[in-house]
C-alpha cells in the first residue's frame, strides 16, 4: 500500500503562490493516476486536480487556470503549484489516488489571508 506525505502548505496573502508536494512510498506511484483534494473548515472534502499516468491533467472549475498539477515518477512525488490564491482556497490539502482515494494522510494546511 502506498503511503503519502503532503508538505508545502503555509500562510499566504491573497494573490500569493504556494507549491505543495506529496511524497509517495511504494512502487506503484508511476502506475496510477494521482490527485489532489482539499477540505475546508466545515465542508466536505472535495477533489481539486488529477493527473493520469500519461500526464493528462484535469481540474475542478474553481481552480482551473490557477493551479497546476504535475508529477515526477523518478522521485515518486506529486506536486500542486497554486497561483493567484484566494481566501476560498483555505483548506487542508491531501494527495491520494486520482480515481478511487484510499486511506488519507495528514494533509498540509493552506491558509490564504484577505
Amino acid at each position: 500500500q502506498v503511503q503519502l506525505v503532503e508538505s508545502g502548505g503555509g500562510l499566504v496573502q491573497t494573490g500569493g503562490s504556494l507549491r505543495l508536494s506529496c511524497a509517495a512510498s511504494g512502487s506503484s506511484f508511476s502506475s496510477r493516476a494521482m490527485g489532489w483534494y482539499r477540505q475546508a473548515p466545515g465542508k466536505q472534502r472535495e477533489w481539486v486536480a488529477r493527473i493520469t499516468i500519461t500526464g493528462t491533467t484535469f481540474y475542478a472549475g474553481s481552480v482551473r487556470g490557477r493551479f497546476t498539477i504535475s508529477r515526477d515518477n523518478a522521485k515518486n512525488t506529486l506536486y500542486l503549484q497554486m497561483n493567484s490564491l484566494k481566501p476560498d482556497d483555505t483548506a487542508v490539502y491531501y494527495c491520494n489516488d486520482g480515481w478511487v482515494p484510499g486511506s488519507w494522510g495528514q494533509g498540509t494546511q493552506v491558509t490564504v489571508s484577505s
